[in-house]
């Protein structure tokens, strides 16, 4: 369905699910131009560099082909034998370049987007024996660019060879006047040189190519704004991915919650495990409200805030537990703990002025409405009792 949606309407760039889907169905970015020129300018650089060395083995191999021992001409299988040992010097002689060929057709190839394999590539597709897309193919508008293209590269290609020969069109005369040997090794020369300079016009082909095909690949593989929104609802309906949203927010919402600790008047503790933070304004709220809560390690972050801030920690494992159990963040805390909470208030903010010239303050022990009491896996003990 995606492939009859018209171009036009695919304005949005493609997500990360649908390129991931995209390099499944084996669609990755390729560019043939830059497989063209790592494989050419770097076998012809290959043979600049060793040929020196491959080419005496070669030679050698070519002479004693024309030589063969007298007694060699009256037994019948002996050219046979012959050809096969030639056959076999030459394929030790050539296999280092083989071998290094397909190096560098295979680092060409998967230079841009990696290795991908995949069955969908090479699976039968009506599309590819349809007379009708055939003729689309070849007198489309993509043919006539590609057209262009090929016209374009022969022509650089071409500019680049012809002025090299211009360059030296004086050594290559003067090559006839040389003995057999200099001519051969001077006519070798100069080719590879002008082999591996016309070469780096291939470079240039594809430095201009590359961003081209990124362009079409990803132009490609654009989505209309519905093909986004039906990938999120499904993305969406995944049990992990649900897993993983709800963890995002709640870390988000623990981080929130941890800017806030330092707003508190105190924070009551259970002493380790369990951790309130509470804020009280007497002038413009009517109860104290909580500001962070939390139990394990965001209890610690919170007694460490706190520590950090000289926000007075008050240990009363009853009073924490209720207050964990019974007040979500932001709320004010329920009716029921007032008394509590305001001796425990009223005591922190006496410790606040003991340098203003007052005595230190007894430190009170709040009680807990029983039907309020909990254990540490929140079960009420009124409920156990």
């Amino acid at each position: 369905m995606a492939e009859d949606t018209p171009q036009d309407d695919k304005t949005e760039e493609p997500t990360t699910r649908r390129l991931e889907k995209a390099r499944e169905d084996g669609q990755v970015l390729r560019s043939q131009d830059l497989t063209i020129a790592v494989v050419t300018s770097g076998f012809i650089a290959t043979l600049y560099m060793v040929g020196s060395v491959l080419g005496p083995q070669y030679v050698d191999i070519l002479a004693r082909s024309f030589t063969f021992k007298r007694h060699h001409a009256f037994e019948s299988n002996q050219m046979v034998v012959e050809f096969g040992s030639q056959v076999f010097d030459v394929g030790l002689v050539i296999s280092p370049l083989f071998v290094i060929a397909v190096i560098l057709a295979i680092s060409g190839a998967v230079a841009l987007d990696g290795f991908v394999f995949s069955w969908k590539t090479i699976a039968p597709k009506a599309s590819k024996i349809n007379p009708i897309s055939g003729l689309a193919r070849i007198f489309g508008l993509r043919a006539l660019v590609e057209l262009f293209k090929a016209l374009m590269k022969f022509s650089l290609v071409a500019a680049i060879g012809g002025f090299y020969i211009y360059l030296n069109f004086g050594d290559l005369v003067e090559l006839s006047r040389s003995d057999i040997v200099s001519a051969i090794h001077g006519g070798l020369s100069i080719v590879l040189l002008g082999a591996l300079i016309t070469s780096f016009s291939l470079v240039i082909i594809a430095a201009i190519d590359v961003p081209y095909q990124r362009f079409e690949f990803f132009k490609k593989l654009r989505m209309t704004k519905q093909e986004i929104k039906d990938e999120m609802k499904e993305l969406e309906g995944q049990p992990e991915v649900k897993q993983k949203i709800k963890q995002k927010q709640r870390e988000m919402a623990e981080q929130r919650m941890l800017q806030d600790v330092p707003k508190a008047d105190v924070i009551i503790t259970n002493p380790e495990h369990f951790a309130i933070a509470l804020s009280y304004d007497q002038n413009t709220e009517d109860a104290p409200k909580v500001v962070a809560k939390g139990k394990g390690f965001i209890a610690g972050k919170i007694r460490e805030i706190a520590g950090e801030h000289q926000i007075q920690i008050f240990e009363s494992p009853v009073l924490a537990r209720a207050i964990y159990f019974t007040t979500e963040i932001g709320a004010a805390i329920p009716t029921a703990l007032y008394m509590a909470v305001a001796q425990v208030i009223a005591y922190v903010f006496s410790l606040n002025e003991v340098g203003l010239g007052r005595g230190k303050p007894t430190k009170p022990k709040p009680k807990v409405p029983k039907e309020l009491q909990f254990d540490e896996l929140g079960q009420r003990l009124l409920a156990k009792t």
